[in-house]
Parts: C-alpha cells; structure tokens; sequence
C-alpha cells in the first residue's frame, strides 16, 4: 500500500481541480437551465478547493521552514551532537545496505 504524503495529495487535489476545469470548458456550449445550476455549483467548487490549495500549500511551506530553521538552530547550537547523530545514521545505514 502506497503512502500518501501531503505533497502527493496536494498534487492529487491540483490534478482534480485541472480536470474539473476541463470539463467545464469542455460543457461550455451546452444550454439548459439544469445544466447552468450544475456548471454555476461546480464553479464554486473550484474556487473554494482552489483557496484551500492555496492555503494548505502556505501552511506546509510554513512548516517546512520552521522545521528548517529549527534543525539549522540545533546544528549550529550544537555542531558536534550533529556530527555524531550523522555518523551514527550513516554507520546504521551502512550495516543494513550491507547486508542485502
């Protein structure tokens, strides 16, 4: 089973809206009064998960900053805890590709 990150279900919700608005371009031609009730809901659709995109895409690139400037803080903080936790992450690695 795949592991849906934010990233890829950002992609997912952009490659949704995309389609949607194809199919709205594509109906653009047809009349009836049915037809411009369905087209005027899905309009608002896409601007609302449009927003929300936006949003979601603000809030993650927020958060990917903070996490940034936190660990580029503890590094600076502590040079040589780091350098220990990379070699020691590098030694577990190095086992464990080793043995395949």
């Amino acid at each position: 089973m795949e592991t849906v990150t934010s990233e890829k279900l950002m992609q997912d919700m952009r490659l949704v809206v995309a389609d949607a608005e194809d199919l709205l371009k594509a109906t653009a031609g047809q009349t009836g009064e049915r037809i411009e009730k369905i087209r005027a809901k899905a309009e608002e659709s896409l601007r609302t998960a449009r927003n929300r995109i936006q949003i979601a895409s603000k809030a993650v690139q927020e958060t990917t900053t903070e996490a940034a400037r936190s660990v580029d803080q503890q590094v600076r903080s502590n040079p040589w805890t780091a350098v220990g936790v990379a070699a020691g992450v590098g030694l577990v690695l190095g086992i464990l590709l080793g043995r395949r």
